[in-house]
């Protein structure tokens, strides 16, 4: 009981009325942070706080010098850093190659470096995950006999870059993310993440040793929600470790691409943001009205007379605009959980 003893009203009134406002402030934090952590065996989603970053903002942790090859006709991309604790394997989705994942360099003079991919590439470079990336033989994975050539390509890898006592995880978006959800019954992952993807658990036997399943995903595909609700209930049931992270849509801002994609100046994404709002792209509080995908903002841009600095560059425009707009498409936004997620289950 608090005791008041002889102060004055004066005194009084105000500081009841402070400890009254702290006391409401902390029982609202307190209800919020219960609503995000509560876990009654049914909630499995983990916090999902944006990593605001620039494109550049990892220079000073790690440089690309990747080595590319190519294997029986299948092409690999790797870089292994000093000291490496564990081994990734990212998988791209339809229309995606290795190339996507790694700037463009003097040991790769073909990589193209797609924004989020390549952060998450320098994200597991910076944590000292050994990349590997590999290109499927067709527009996207497919999942029969693919998977054992990948399969061995992955084993030759490791044991020729004496990495065999190194955990391995696995991450696929899209199409990738199918094909890495059947090559975790062939491969020993520490954990896998699934992003934009449920996986094809129908199709599979899960066994009790089946990795821990992260699902990165856009619940504004309401039926891919419902699918990976289904299979994290699935996974749960037979004693696999599972979770997931939501990635909702964000407005875009003036300098977002400038932020987001090497090569865009902050004057030419200042111009961009500028047209999206006199075309009606984006409502008034810089949301995207219609996936990039749907929204002809290439042929606004070259009806005002203005330009790519690079036509290369168009790719990368849409695909930051296919992740503000939040419906399907690679994200390095959660990088932070995403590592956490393989790190807490590396053994």
């Amino acid at each position: 009981m608090w005791k008041h003893g002889n102060r004055s009203k004066a005194w009084n009134g105000p500081q009841k009325c402070r400890v009254s406002i702290l006391i409401t402030s902390l029982i609202l934090i307190l209800v919020v942070l219960i609503s995000i952590y509560r876990d009654n065996g049914q909630n499995t989603r983990l916090s999902s706080g944006l990593l605001k970053q620039k494109w550049n903002s990892l220079e000073s942790l790690v440089q690309f010098h990747p080595t590319a090859e190519v294997q029986n006709g299948t092409e690999l991309i790797w870089q292994i850093p000093d000291t490496p604790k564990a081994v990734i394997f990212l998988a791209h989705g339809c229309n995606g190659r290795a190339v996507n994942f790694w700037d463009r360099s003097s040991t790769c003079p073909n990589c193209i470096g797609l924004p989020e991919e390549r952060l998450i590439t320098l994200h597991a470079l910076a944590r000292k995950f050994a990349v590997l990336t590999i290109s499927s033989t067709g527009r996207c994975w497919t999942l029969g006999k693919e998977r054992f050539i990948v399969k061995d390509i992955m084993k030759g890898w490791v044991e020729k870059n004496n990495l065999q006592q190194l955990p391995i995880v696995a991450l696929g978006a899209s199409s990738g993310g199918y094909f890495v959800s059947v090559l975790a019954t062939e491969l020993k992952f520490s954990s896998i993440t699934l992003m934009i993807a449920e996986g094809v658990f129908d199709r599979i036997d899960i066994s009790e040793d089946y990795p821990p399943t992260l699902f990165v995903h856009m619940p504004k595909d309401v039926s891919r929600q419902q699918k990976i609700d289904e299979n994290l209930q699935l996974l749960r049931n037979k004693g696999v470790d599972v979770a997931e992270i939501e990635c909702m849509e964000f407005p875009l801002s003036p300098h977002l691409l400038s932020d987001r994609i090497p090569g865009i100046e902050q004057s030419f994404s200042a111009k961009l943001f500028e047209l999206f709002r006199d075309k009606g792209f984006i409502d008034e509080n810089g949301y995207m009205k219609n996936d990039g995908r749907a929204t002809r903002w290439q042929a606004a841009l070259r009806e005002s007379r203005s330009y790519i600095p690079d036509k290369h560059l168009a790719e990368h425009i849409q695909e930051e605009l296919n992740l503000a707009f939040a419906y399907h498409e690679m994200t390095s936004l959660h990088s932070e959980q995403i590592f956490k997620w393989f790190e807490s289950h590396m053994s």
